[in-house]
């Protein structure tokens, strides 16, 4: 289960909980707290376990990238070699092979980025869940020790 809908339920357990005469307090049901406690921490390890996941498919990415940019410069040298034998051609060697490394390098570059952007997003998205999880249970911490604001008495 989400962790937000975790947050979400006991949010309105603590706000529809019945208030206690002539007090700020209000009664919960301990079970329930618990149980959704519980859930939160069985699900905020698994969004944790993605996250890491996350960040060993961008290290994937980037070494595939490397040497993916390693095979081209080698086959850039390797041509270079085999054309030494005249200056004309030596000189479109140089050139061929400077092209095939600022390729190599700018697709080395943009694979690098796109992994490091795509991660970057999918970290944000954790960050923020678990600011949200953690002002959620603040807030229920707050609510049950009184600090909240008087419940309205309908």
């Amino acid at each position: 289960m989400d962790v937000l809908v975790l947050i979400d339920k006991l949010d309105d357990l603590v706000h529809n909980a019945k208030p206690m005469p002539l007090t700020d307090q209000v009664r919960v049901d301990k079970e329930e707290i618990y149980d959704i406690l519980d859930q939160m921490r069985a699900t905020i390890p698994e969004e944790i376990k993605q996250a890491r996941w996350i960040v060993k498919e961008r290290q994937e990415m980037l070494a595939e990238a490397k040497r993916e940019a390693e095979r081209i410069v080698k086959e850039a040298r390797d041509r270079q070699d085999r054309l030494v034998s005249e200056e004309e051609i030596t000189k479109q060697a140089e050139r061929a092979a400077e092209e095939i490394l600022d390729e190599a390098h700018a697709r080395e570059r943009e694979i690098r980025l796109g992994a490091e952007d795509y991660a970057d997003e999918i970290l944000g998205t954790l960050e923020v869940n678990l600011s949200k999880f953690i002002a959620a249970v603040q807030r229920g911490r707050d609510r049950l020790a009184g600090k909240d604001e008087p419940a309205e008495v309908a």
